[in-house]
């Protein structure tokens, strides 16, 4: 049998070495040492490490590569962040929107990152943003997996008409249920905006997924309705919180009910280190707050945890280059999540975990899974998460979609090596 493609003598996240994988009308047909086939293109990964591709569970499509349009973000707040953000959005046109988000999506297939769920923000009557993302999602659908999440950004009971704009949204095919409790206009609005969410999501089967929390303030404590609703209505496994920073600044004793909760209730968390650590804790002195979720022990609670990247130069955030291991590499700093299994676990958190939560289909290096796979310059997890490594080839249905050449730098120093490979520096074990 001739194969498609083979990538040979590859290295995998779980430890496996001198790995072949074969691929044959877009499917892993074949894992395993010393394939005895032939395929139409063959690719020797040189023991370097194959993982399955980057996925981004937290992202703000619409928004993003907006840098400087109409003006910065001159105090780098979230507040002044979502100001700018409205002063664009009558700027702005579908096209711009569009032609946007699709260069941010050539930068992620170079990056590897090929599955991303983005939220549109659905405040406005025009809907704009939702029709944008809802052709980028159709153009780029061969190469990645965009998920939409209807986005009130304005607050869904605070801004007049959000509620009938994000079931508009919904109606034209916007996937995932999203809401802002924290940024209602009271507590009370708050918890009453997750629980219609909700339920809209009960009533239509679509999952949730809500900015949750966002603050430094330890009395915002709406994922804890969030966790209530989520059982109240059987939504186990659909509903994910994003942000979650004011459990930074909840009392250990509240928190340890608080995560037995969303573990009975399937919730699912979503940390966003790079935008965290940046907007959170600014109205401390010292000590400063970190500014990300209790990432660790909500692992540890049995509640998935992955890592998003929420922004990449847009109102909210100026720098980002849509490589999640520069998030992952964020988080487990930010989270002193620096034994060997926690920084391994972390690179799961940007594959593997943020995958689950969104539901896809066919992902992962299994025999019968999709032919989608990233060859990095590394030779294990910790190595590309350390050394943020090229993508030497990302692969999508068994073919090659992006490569890039090896980082190899050359000296001129007198009694040492012509050629320096940053893979050569690795720890002795």
């Amino acid at each position: 049998m001739v194969f498609d493609l083979i990538i040979r003598n590859a290295s995998l996240p779980d430890g496996r070495t001198g790995v072949d994988i074969a691929c044959d009308k877009g499917y892993i047909a074949c894992l395993e040492p010393n394939i005895s086939a032939e395929a139409v293109e063959v690719i020797d990964a040189h023991s370097m490490l194959v993982s399955p591709p980057f996925v981004d569970s937290h992202f703000h499509l619409d928004a993003t590569l907006s840098l400087g349009r109409p003006r910065l973000n001159r105090s780098g707040t979230l507040l002044e962040g979502i100001a700018l953000w409205g002063e664009l959005k009558p700027l702005q046109s579908v096209e711009e929107i569009v032609a946007r988000a699709l260069r941010y999506c050539d930068l992620a297939v170079s990056q590897g990152l090929l599955a991303i769920r983005t939220h549109v923000d659905v405040s406005d009557q025009d809907l704009k943003t939702v029709e944008a993302l809802l052709q980028v999602r159709d153009k780029v659908k061969d190469y990645i997996d965009l998920q939409l999440v209807a986005f009130p950004q304005d607050g869904v009971f605070r801004a007049k008409g959000a509620d009938e704009h994000l079931l508009r949204a919904l109606d034209m095919g916007v996937d995932v249920v999203g809401g802002i409790p924290h940024y209602e206009r009271t507590m009370a609005d708050g918890a009453r905006s997750v629980r219609w969410l909700c339920e809209v999501a009960a009533e239509r089967g679509l999952q949730v997924d809500m900015h949750c929390d966002e603050s430094d303030d330890p009395l915002s404590r709406h994922i804890e309705t969030l966790a209530y609703e989520t059982q109240r209505l059987g939504l186990h496994g659909r509903v994910a919180g994003s942000h979650l920073t004011s459990m930074h600044s909840m009392d250990n004793y509240f928190v340890s009910k608080l995560m037995s909760l969303m573990a009975e209730a399937g919730v699912q968390a979503i940390a966003n280190p790079l935008i965290n650590i940046m907007l959170q804790g600014r109205h401390d002195t010292y000590p400063k707050r970190r500014g990300q979720t209790r990432v660790r022990e909500l692992r540890d609670a049995g509640i998935s945890v992955a890592f998003g990247s929420d922004c990449v130069m847009d109102p909210w955030y100026s720098l980002g280059s849509a490589d999640m291991l520069e998030v992952a590499s964020m988080g487990l700093h930010v989270g002193q999540l620096s034994s060997r299994e926690d920084m391994r676990w972390c690179f799961d958190a940007v594959t593997e975990i943020p995958a689950r939560i969104m539901g896809l289909e066919g992902y992962g290096l299994k025999k019968g899974k999709k032919a989608d796979m990233v060859l990095l310059q590394a030779h294990d997890p910790i190595e590309a998460i350390r050394m943020k490594p090229n993508r030497l080839a990302v692969i999508r249905a068994g073919k090659v979609i992006s490569q890039m050449e090896r980082r190899v730098a050359h000296l001129a120093l007198s009694d040492r090596p012509a050629l320096l490979d940053p893979t050569d520096y690795r720890p002795q074990e």
